[in-house]
């Protein structure tokens, strides 16, 4: 049985229980000097640095940015991606999963250069707010986050707190507006635009190299108590959608307001689609469960060969990272699950049980 789907919006601690096996543990990794700047030798982008101050809105009110910032501190869970795809390096980030240095995934290592790794903090017990506060920042990211207001008015103190956007879910935040968010943030909003445009048109193509999934279905699930299916507003869902897939009918009226849920045997029906990515402790073994679980085995989606097996952990494996990628949803992964994912789910969605998924974890 698989360990409880991955949800954004757990602690960390829960978060970490999810995604890991029994041989995965949570490690510090590499530390840089808190005085270091922020500024990679490897920025991709450099446009002109928009006026300051720059003023920018969100749940809890309005922060003020006065000047561009270098020393920018992550306490959020996947903002790093877009401030390395922007070119700026934040000098500490918070612990979410795997065994990345510095929570910097391979899909985001080049934008790194030769600066410094960032610090990492693990936040299981809350925000860490005196190793925040002996970095010096004057930038504090929690967009992607479970950031309260007594904690924002707290980070505040230490220096210009963006917490997530006004009418936005804690760790619900899309990666478009994380992106446009920090690149105002950065004085940098053309940089921005041009990066979320470039994801776009990856997305454009990969919907014109597959015109069929416009026509068809396609779902994100788990194993956890049973069959947990993701919602269209969780970065899983997105991802399909963003393909030109189409979401089964019914799963909103089961899923409600929450990012999954799980399915009633009755309702084991929403998991017949054209292609169905399973994320799963252990491929192979997961893959042999369901093929002699008795109600999934009567589905079409399994008749045609129409799933995609990946594994949640984060070994430094194709698969693995894929599976990861799925959860870490940024500017700088979307490219790499495009380049990566989207021709799995082709070979699945083709109805063909004769074809094989090309997964090398079974």
């Amino acid at each position: 049985m698989s360990a409880r789907p991955v949800r954004p919006a757990m602690s960390r601690r829960a978060f970490g229980a999810t995604i890991a096996t029994a041989s995965l543990a949570f490690v510090a990794a590499c530390g840089s000097d808190s005085d270091s700047s922020s500024t990679g030798s490897n920025a991709a982008a450099t446009g002109t640095t928009d006026a300051f101050p720059v003023t920018i809105e969100h749940k809890f009110g309005t922060t003020e940015i006065k000047a561009k910032p270098t020393k920018v501190v992550v306490v959020g869970l996947v903002e790093q991606d877009a401030l390395l795809a922007l070119g700026t390096v934040p000098i500490s980030t918070t612990k979410w999963f795997g065994t990345n240095p510095g929570e910097i995934w391979p899909w985001a290592k080049d934008r790194l250069g030769s600066a410094p790794v960032p610090t990492v903090m693990n936040n299981d017990d809350g925000l860490q707010f005196e190793q925040i506060a002996a970095l010096q920042p004057d930038l504090i990211v929690g967009l992607y986050s479970n950031v309260a207001k007594e904690d924002y008015d707290k980070l505040s103190q230490i220096a210009p707190t963006l917490p997530a956007p006004k009418d936005t879910n804690d760790y619900a935040v899309s990666w478009d507006v994380v992106t446009t968010t920090l690149a105002k943030a950065l004085g940098q909003e053309a940089d921005g635009q041009k990066l979320v445009d470039s994801v776009n048109t990856k997305f454009d193509a990969a919907k014109q190299a597959n015109p069929t999934f416009s026509g068809q279905t396609a779902l994100m699930a788990n194993l956890y108590e049973g069959y947990f299916v993701y919602s269209a507003t969780d970065p899983r869902g997105r991802f399909l959608t963003s393909l030109g897939f189409t979401l089964p009918s019914g799963l909103a009226d089961v899923v409600k307001n929450e990012y999954g849920a799980n399915l009633s045997k009755e309702r084991a029906d929403l998991l017949d689609v054209d292609a169905l990515v399973w994320l799963v402790p252990d491929p192979k073994k997961d893959k042999v469960t369901l093929a002699e679980d008795e109600i999934y085995n009567k589905l079409d989606v399994f008749k045609n060969g129409g799933d995609v097996y990946l594994s949640d952990g984060s070994d430094d494996d194709k698969v693995s990272i894929l599976g990861s990628a799925t959860a870490f949803v940024t500017v700088l992964s979307l490219p790499y699950l495009i380049d990566n994912l989207v021709p799995l789910i082709a070979q699945a969605a083709d109805d063909d049980p004769a074809t094989k998924v090309e997964d090398e974890s079974v």
